[in-house]
Formats: structure tokens, C-alpha cells, sequence
């Protein structure tokens, strides 16, 4: 997991898409059905990239097998302080496949979703144009 890490806090967009699984499942903390295909997925991560403030990874937790982890990390969305969890799984060729984010507190989840609803639809053109 220290390639995705490593890709986030470098912000290398391109990096951590190729860590993606083709068939990967993202569930976000803010919409109720979850985003499956690496597009969608992708877009997803380039625009929380874009809404992050101040983003920091500040623990990491994996099972004995390497398959599932914990990454737990402190950001700012429009001035709202947020402790999330990104719930990773890797398959067999080490790409994630199944991607959950969690956060807390309301108010900051309440951020995170008008910042990235406001962004939606660039998300989804941005899906469309790269599949």
C-alpha cells in the first residue's frame, strides 16, 4: 500500500490510477450507492484531490495477508476539519478493487459533499472521456 501512499501525498493523479483495478468498486461517505469501474473511480479521486485541503495521511493499518488496509488520514474541506478512513483491497495482481471512504465529523462530511456535488458533473464527463 505504500505505492498508493505514496501517490496520494504526492498528488501524481496518473500513479494512482494505475493502482486501480479495472473492475474496482468505490463507496463513497456522502452518496448512498456505491461507483464500480476504474473511470468513475479515478474521477472520484481526481476530484477529492481537487476539494482537499491540507490532506495528510496520519496511520496506515494492513491485515498479515497484505490484501486489506486502513489509511487513515486529516484534511480541510471549505474550512471544515475531516478525519477519514480510505478501506482498500488489493486482488491477486495487487491493484485495489474495492475502495471505501469513510469520514467524520458531520459538518465535515456535509462539506465534502456540497464541495464534491458542485463538481459532479465534471466528474462525470472526466468518467466518460477516459473509458
Amino acid at each position: 500500500m505504500q505505492a498508493f501512499r505514496q501517490a496520494v501525498e504526492a498528488r501524481d493523479e496518473s500513479a494512482i490510477e494505475a493502482l486501480l483495478s479495472d473492475d474496482v468498486v468505490f463507496t463513497s461517505p456522502v452518496a448512498f450507492k456505491p461507483y464500480p469501474g476504474k473511470p468513475i473511480t479515478a474521477a472520484i479521486l481526481r476530484g477529492v484531490m481537487r476539494v482537499f485541503e491540507d490532506f495528510r495521511y496520519v496511520r496506515e493499518i494492513s491485515d498479515s495477508n497484505g490484501r486489506d488496509h486502513a489509511l487513515v488520514f486529516e484534511a480541510t474541506v471549505a474550512g471544515k476539519a475531516i478525519t477519514g478512513c480510505d478501506f482498500l483491497h488489493v486482488n491477486d495482481d495487487g491493484l485495489i478493487d474495492d475502495f471505501m471512504v469513510m469520514v467524520r465529523p458531520l459538518s465535515g462530511a456535509t462539506a465534502l459533499a456540497d464541495a464534491m456535488g458542485a463538481q459532479f458533473e465534471r466528474i462525470q464527463r472526466e468518467a466518460i472521456e477516459r473509458s
